[in-house]
């Protein structure tokens, strides 16, 4: 049988599928990813409030200026190591990775890496 789906759908399949397992709460809050083509975003969410607790992405200023480009290793590495200092100066020490239907390589690894790095456990 053919697969007619795209990619992104794919991806969306997978993370849904995903999403059945990994449930962020208040005191281990899902470290979601999210990767486009230009930029790599984060979030910590709390998903028995439904409210997102803290964000950090390529995009944003302080990063921006420093990085070369914001869809490399290098940017998933800046911004795995802002969202671990900023969620270890909020208290929160351990998280749930939701990887976000993207396998484990590259900039996602290089993202968790970091915030390992920094004292993030996962």
């Amino acid at each position: 049988m053919i697969n007619n789906r795209s990619r992104n759908e794919m991806r969306i399949h997978r993370h849904r599928r995903l999403r059945k397992r990994v449930v962020g709460t208040i005191e281990r809050p899902r470290l979601a990813v999210f990767r486009s083509l230009k930029h790599i975003y984060v979030q910590l969410i709390d998903d028995s409030a439904g409210h997102t607790l803290l964000a950090a992405s390529s995009v944003e200023k302080s990063l921006a200026d420093s990085l070369k480009n914001g869809s490399d290793c290098e940017a998933a590495k800046s911004v795995g190591k802002l969202i671990a200092e900023r969620a270890l100066a909020k208290g929160f020490k351990t998280v749930v990775f939701d990887r976000g239907g993207h396998i484990f390589s590259g900039r996602v690894k290089a993202l968790a890496d970091a915030a390992r790095e920094v004292g993030l456990n996962f």
